[in-house]
């Protein structure tokens, strides 16, 4: 009898969690971006990073339970001209060899209608933790969502910029972020 309620009790909680958990998005890689668009010499440029990792817990009627964690191979970096891409990967900027990966966590989010919501995480690139907020939609259709939105970060807040990369007359401090993540179920 006691084992029975044991049985009972374990398999009630593992309802009522999942009932109260938000939903848990499979990213598909190959469908799926992130990249940044960057200022250099007064114009600007954009580049992808084409490993990332995005482990996703969404439900827009349960943003409590939320959770976004991304993780990003700095030394994927692609912004199609080898030596740029070489100079981003250096140890003046992403300084990749160092610090493989930049981590994404996001565990705060508000709803601002209409299928738009935005999110304060926490970036961790270069050792360097800063809060960076973003601002995206999420979109549901036939089992499959889109998530898609922007953040601005300033590179220097991370170290990204030693050097005479320090100096924002040749590289602006502000870059953009946008991500286009199809996600299943």
């Amino acid at each position: 009898m006691i084992r029975r309620l044991q049985y009972l009790s374990l398999a009630l909680t593992l309802v009522l969690g999942l009932a109260w958990a938000a939903t848990q998005w499979t990213m598909q890689p190959k469908d799926s971006t992130l990249t940044f668009v960057g200022t250099q010499a007064g114009a600007q440029f954009q580049g992808a990073f084409d490993k990332f990792t995005a482990d996703i817990r969404f439900d827009p009627k349960d943003l409590a339970a939320s959770r976004f964690d991304v993780k990003i191979d700095t030394g994927s970096v692609n912004t199609k001209d080898r030596d740029r891409d070489d100079i981003i990967r250096g140890p003046d900027l992403f300084g990749s060899k160092q610090w493989p990966t930049a981590h994404y966590v996001a565990e705060k989010f508000t709803d601002k209608g209409s299928g738009k919501y935005s999110a304060t995480g926490q970036l961790t690139l270069r050792d360097a933790t800063k809060p960076v907020p973003i601002d995206f939609t999420f979109e549901i259709k036939d089992g499959n969502a889109w998530l898609k939105g922007q953040a601005t970060l300033k590179r220097l807040d991370f170290g990204v910029g030693q050097g005479e990369w320090k100096d924002t007359r040749t590289v602006a401090n502000e870059v953009q972020i946008r991500f286009a993540l199809l996600l299943k179920q």
